[in-house]
């Protein structure tokens, strides 16, 4: 297998302002390339504009529309001579890709697509419902890409580094427990945590690397696999006492699910297929299209979900009085700013 080239191309980043798309932004402009966001026009919440605002003073050249729209993203393509795109959009948008897909084919100039999947690798995990929709929406646009033969990379970065809430838009946005721990199942079932600053590092090495071409690359550090039971102790350690546990089982996860109010059902039908049916670590990544990211590039290191904690329980114990009670002010605002500085 050949080395990557220097970093070069081009970058265009669709959902930049989501949780992954901005530490892709930051990551392709610390990387030195020329990094621009599509950004949808007219109002945004506040946070949102924040971060288009952050990212513009980084670097990134900012550009207004949807990816829907076809002819608009055809012109951005060419008129910006755009080598990579890269698609962080949600959930609700994830079908919008398919007229991303065709834009991208019709220019005939992009080195390398990756579109919106940075989690579990589509062809293993088997969510129930309403995740399963999610998926298969995902594998829609894929299927769509293999036919137009467009050069792509899936990254397949599992779980975020932080407490895995089932019932939570995000578990990015809340801190790790204080009051007591909600295990799933019997919590021996692992997963792989992975820093929001290593998934943007090591997507933007993998872009233009020969040999990630056409393939699917997995996210798994050894350092940073746990289970629930690991998880709890871990976090223990940190906070210096120990916590009740209280179980949470497969019925009440497929309960939750079933309930179908989004987003909470959909992070349900995710949690059971990783911690009762262990999605992300059933299977051997050894395939002809498949790669683990650690093996191309050796010399990096992955931040340790130790080390994320370290940071949750420093910002913490500034907030928590001596009965463990975290206090009063405003204390939503502190968990959106330790979620920033620890993934």
């Amino acid at each position: 297998m050949t080395a990557p080239t220097p970093a070069s191309g081009r970058v265009l980043v669709v959902g930049a302002t989501g949780f992954i798309g901005r530490f892709i932004t930051e990551a392709s402009i610390e990387a030195g390339r020329q990094t621009y966001v599509l950004v949808r026009p007219g109002s945004s919440s506040p946070s949102k504009a924040n971060t288009v605002e952050t990212l513009q003073k980084k670097g990134a050249i900012v550009l207004r529309g949807l990816i829907n729209d076809r002819s608009l993203v055809e012109s951005i393509l060419r008129e910006h001579e755009i080598e990579i795109v890269i698609s962080a959009v949600g959930g609700g948008d994830i079908l919008d890709q398919l007229t991303l897909v065709e834009a991208i084919k019709a220019v005939g100039t992009v080195k390398r697509f990756l579109p919106s999947e940075f989690g579990h690798d589509l062809d293993r995990a088997d969510p129930v419902e309403p995740g399963l929709t999610m998926y298969k929406e995902k594998r829609e646009v894929r299927q769509l890409i293999e036919e137009h033969r467009l050069p792509y990379t899936y990254i397949c970065c599992n779980s975020i580094a932080s407490w895995p809430y089932y019932d939570n838009r995000h578990p990015s946005e809340v801190l790790p427990p204080l009051d007591q721990f909600q295990i799933y199942g019997d919590g021996t079932v692992k997963a792989y945590f992975v820093a929001g600053t290593d998934i943007g590092k090591f997507t933007m090495k993998t872009v233009d690397d020969d040999r990630t071409l056409n393939k699917s690359v997995h996210f798994r550090p050894p350092s940073n696999m746990y289970n629930m039971n690991e998880l709890a102790a871990l976090w223990e350690k940190k906070l210096g006492r120990t916590l009740p546990r209280v179980t949470v089982t497969e019925d009440d996860l497929l309960a939750v699910a079933a309930e179908n109010c989004i987003p909470q059902s959909i992070v349900a039908s995710f949690t059971h297929d990783i911690f009762i049916k262990g999605c992300q670590v059933n299977f051997s990544v050894d395939g002809p299209n498949e790669v683990e990211v650690g093996s191309l590039y050796p010399e990096e290191t992955f931040r340790t979900l130790d080390e994320c904690f370290n940071e949750f329980a420093a910002r913490v114990s500034k907030k928590v009085n001596p009965k463990g009670e975290v206090a009063a002010q405003n204390p939503m605002m502190e968990v959106i700013a330790i979620a920033a500085t620890c993934s």
